[in-house]
């Protein structure tokens, strides 16, 4: 077995191992806060459309991109749909079930399927696909004429949109153990950003060499499962400032400009985190959504009432912050204190964290359903 391969594999052994650490090494789960009655009702939103494929398995994350949304479902069909409209623009077919996905610039689209090959489309028809080394769950990065894949074993590949030839591979030394969960894969100016571990890294997206990289925790605990730290996704960006989450152990900002660390507060977690303004928001262990502010990571406030409520991460727009639960709630939260707005009931649990595009609010359900919400 290649050392790739067992990285791969190490790597979804290290999430089962968490998970049973947390259900056979202690009490009873707790059970979920009951939701307030009747739903609070402050806000009110407005369903534009929704769009039905088969089911979605996350990491299956939509991409908004040119007044498109293009999104891929488990068993490997992808839909571009209109933003306004929820009209399909084209359509296609991977013929095998996808693991990560989807990646788009309007012009081409990537995921990546379950035995590991690099699927590319332009406008809905296959151009081309190439075998990869490893497995990934991370969506593919699409920017630039290239197409971006960040593997379960931390190694970045580029390859050439066009015509799928080999740019470049960072492959760098790294722990024993990797995460399966979706890490951090994103551009800002000419830099590509990825996680490495617990280190946010930027590489030129020309040659794959590496810019700087900033330590955001440091990985501790008894064994290799308890210190695991990468940096998973989504993360936020504003201008040149970047906050990430260390899976269970810290959220933290950073001036990409520079490569420095502007601050890291020990909290646990597994979620991604959003970030508008001054103020920075996330989901911690226990389901206690918490604003903090943007320059110093101090708490702005805090708010139990979803405890144990299998929170995703949020997504934030304007006055409102907004996570689904695993019992297909979406809630909708004041920015400014936490305060409940009102609430979603789509009968099927978010696949993936919400998703803001101007002033439409994007959720995907585990049954395949997309739908779009008009914010206020």
């Amino acid at each position: 077995m290649s050392k790739t391969v067992a990285r791969s594999r190490l790597g979804v052994l290290a999430v089962f191992g968490a998970l049973l650490l947390g259900a056979c090494g202690g009490p009873e789960k707790p059970k979920p806060t009951p939701l307030e009655q009747p739903a609070p009702s402050a806000v009110q939103l407005q369903r534009l459309w929704s769009h039905r494929m088969d089911r979605f398995a996350y990491p299956l994350t939509p991409r908004v991109v040119g007044g498109r949304v293009v999104v891929a479902d488990t068993q490997g069909q992808l839909a571009a749909l209109e933003l306004a409209s929820g009209q399909v623009a084209w359509q296609a077919n991977a013929g095998v079930p996808v693991a990560a996905g989807v990646g788009s610039d309007g012009r081409w689209s990537a995921v990546v399927s379950r035995n590991n090959e690099l699927i590319v489309f332009e406008q809905g028809r296959e151009i081309w696909r190439r075998r990869l080394p490893s497995a990934t769950v991370t969506a593919p990065l699409v920017a630039g004429e290239r197409v971006f894949v960040y593997a379960s074993d931390r190694s970045v590949h580029a390859f050439d949109a066009v015509n799928g030839g080999k740019l470049w591979t960072l492959q760098r030394p790294g722990d024993p153990l990797t995460l399966a969960h979706p890490g951090i894969l994103m551009p800002m100016g000419d830099t590509l950003l990825v996680g490495q571990g617990s280190r946010l890294a930027a590489v030129d997206p020309l040659r794959g060499t590496l810019r700087w990289e900033v330590t955001v925790a440091s990985p501790r605990g008894v064994n290799e499962v308890e210190r695991l730290a990468d940096l998973v996704g989504p993360a936020a960006r504003d201008g040149r400032t970047v906050c990430v989450r260390a899976y269970q152990l810290a959220v933290g900002c950073i001036d990409a400009a520079t490569g420095s660390l502007l601050w890291s507060r020990n909290t646990g977690g597994t979620a991604g985190v959003a970030l508008e303004g001054q103020r920075l928001y996330g989901v911690d262990a226990h389901d206690r959504v918490t604003a903090r502010a943007r320059g110093n990571g101090e708490v702005l406030w805090s708010t139990e009432r979803f405890r144990f409520r299998g929170l995703t991460a949020p997504a934030v727009a304007g006055e409102l912050v907004v996570a689904g639960d695993e019992q297909g709630y979406v809630h909708l939260l004041a920015s400014r204190d936490g305060q409940p707005l009102g609430r979603l009931e789509l009968g099927s649990a978010l696949a993936a964290p919400p998703l803001v595009a101007g002033q439409t609010l994007l959720l995907a359900t585990r049954d395949g359903s997309v739908h779009a919400y008009r914010l206020p």
